[in-house]
């Protein structure tokens, strides 16, 4: 009976050990900047982004020049439709931390979002200065995007071309070099490209769409049908739904009629 009661004594004492050292746990956590920006990056992974702003302004209210946590809060805040608020988190990004470049990159994007468009060019060429930034790829492709909404077609190929070089399975940048492609004229060249994106993406429905068009420009009919049947359960928006049944209804006009 002793040894029974000694034992139950013991267990009873670990668990208040166990619980006072959770609730110590919890207090450090609570006042621990890392971790509460580890929790912001956590949510902002799951797409939970309200989630991810709370932990990522308690991180920030810890440590004030916590730069990844300025750059995280800008993340959420440009996926949240707030451009303003998120060019300000990755401006203090910087602030904190001029040699930052994913936040230079990420700070041109909104500026294009925003359609200051010389800010923008700039940041891009900034972080391309930056001969250790590991993802010089995106500042190429940025640039690239940028150059062809402004119809500067030669200069968004060879920054597009750049952007591939560096990193080849970089679907995006295939499917734009295919829409520059496209207005250039080279259409045989722009189906080549929307392949490659198609085959390292084929779930992608904007790049399969791309393809699709590309077919049905080219007189690859029966290709196009099959690209666009297969993606037209991706599809979102009425408008390229709409597009992609105009485009089925000329093909299906196009096969003869069974005998």
């Amino acid at each position: 009976m002793k040894t029974k009661t000694v034992l139950v004594m013991l267990a009873c004492l670990g668990l208040t050990f166990c619980a006072s050292s959770q609730a110590k746990l919890a207090r450090s956590r609570e006042k621990d900047p890392q971790y509460q920006y580890n929790l912001g990056l956590f949510y902002l992974n799951g797409n939970s982004v309200d989630e991810a702003v709370k932990y990522l302004n308690k991180s920030l209210s810890l440590n004030p020049r916590h730069f990844l946590a300025w750059n995280a809060l800008g993340l959420a805040r440009s996926m949240k439709g707030d451009l303003q608020e998120a060019a300000a988190a990755f401006q203090k990004s910087l602030e904190v931390n001029p040699q930052f470049t994913e936040a230079r990159n990420n700070l041109g994007t909104i500026y294009q979002e925003l359609e200051f468009v010389d800010k923008a060019e700039q940041e891009f060429k900034r972080a391309l200065e930056d001969p250790n930034y590991a993802s010089r790829e995106l500042p190429y492709y940025n640039l690239a995007h940028l150059y062809f909404l402004m119809d500067r077609i030669d200069e968004a190929y060879e920054n597009v071309q750049r952007a591939i070089q560096i990193k080849k399975r970089l679907a995006m940048a295939h499917d734009l070099k295919g829409r520059i492609l496209e207005r250039r004229g080279d259409i045989g060249g722009a189906i080549d490209s929307y392949e490659e994106a198609v085959k390292l993406v084929p779930n992608e429905a904007s790049f399969g769409f791309n393809l699709g068009a590309a077919y049905f420009k080219n007189g690859e009919f029966e290709k196009a049908r099959e690209v666009l049947e297969r993606i037209s359960p991706l599809i979102k928006d009425q408008e390229t739904k709409d597009k992609i049944k105009e485009y089925l209804d000329i093909i299906k006009g196009k096969q003869p009629s069974l005998p």
